[in-house]
């Protein structure tokens, strides 16, 4: 059975120049959030400026100058591999990861308000006494490759033993506390350290680390100095200093409560296929 006007090869050449033009978007989405850091876009600015000599050189017809930067181009990509390594490798363990591709709901339930509270709670009791905290809670990138670097407990959260996790001389007062489907999944956690540039020397290791979480997976860590009492918060390669309470509740409650869909171009297409 026909219909009128219909054909399978225009249906097929519409969903292939919409399966194009979501692919680009996705593309172009996490390569302007890939150089998005300080000392990536620098080097990039300096990869453009090169390219903008080029083309002057060639416009004045300086062929010396334009033979050796012919030459400089067959290795080019050799060079960006060699400069973007960490950033490439970062980039692959983003893609490799299966629940990349799918958003994963956790928290949209009564628990979850719990835990919150929770949490809240107990970052506000290590700023006041100036206690030391590093504090990680999973999205959707999976993160047991940090998870069994430390102890595992499958614990309730509470914010009694959070406190208690990062009192000073503790075993597990230097360590991340990783929280994973509102459970204390392990703690005494190590993270990568970040290797971007900061420009705040006052930042120390926990810091450090938990930028270096936050680039490589969409995980949310709080952070609370142990000199200061400041609280942190980093997400997607960036570092919120000076929050409040209130700040703080306000940006969980946002990000728990916001669709999976809205968090990733992948959850796009199944928007548009529920919706439609």
């Amino acid at each position: 059975m026909t219909f009128p006007g219909f054909s399978w090869d225009a249906c097929v050449q519409v969903v292939g120049v919409l399966f194009d033009a979501a692919v680009v978007y996705s593309l172009v989405y996490y390569l302007l959030r890939w150089i998005r850091n300080v000392h990536s876009l620098a080097i990039i600015r300096g990869v453009v400026f090169v390219g903008f000599l080029y083309v002057v050189f060639q416009a004045l017809q300086l062929n010396s100058i334009n033979w050796v930067l012919s030459q400089l181009t067959s290795v080019l990509l050799i060079i960006l591999v060699v400069v973007f390594q960490h950033d490439l490798r970062r980039l692959l363990e983003r893609l490799g990861d299966p629940r990349w591709f799918m958003s994963v709901d956790l928290y949209n339930n009564q628990e979850s308000t719990r835990v919150i509270k929770q949490l809240l709670r107990a970052v506000d009791i290590l700023s006041k006494k100036k206690i030391g905290g590093l504090l990680v809670i999973e999205m959707n990138t999976d993160l047991s490759p940090y998870i069994n670097t430390g102890v595992k407990v499958d614990a309730v959260v509470t914010a009694e033993l959070l406190v208690t996790l990062f009192w000073p001389n503790s075993p597990t007062h230097d360590g991340a506390i990783i929280v994973q489907k509102n459970k204390i999944s392990s703690v005494d956690c190590l993270l990568p350290l970040s290797e971007a540039y900061l420009i705040d020397r006052s930042i120390g290791t926990r810091h450090r680390a938990a930028l270096g979480l936050s680039e490589s997976t969409d995980a949310l860590i709080v952070i609370v100095s142990e000199e200061t009492g400041i609280i942190s918060l980093a997400e997607n390669g960036n570092l919120t200093r000076y929050l409040n309470r209130e700040a703080l509740e306000a940006r969980f409650f946002k990000l728990y409560k916001e669709p999976a869909i809205d968090r990733k171009p992948s959850g796009w297409f199944r928007a548009w296929f529920t919706q439609s």
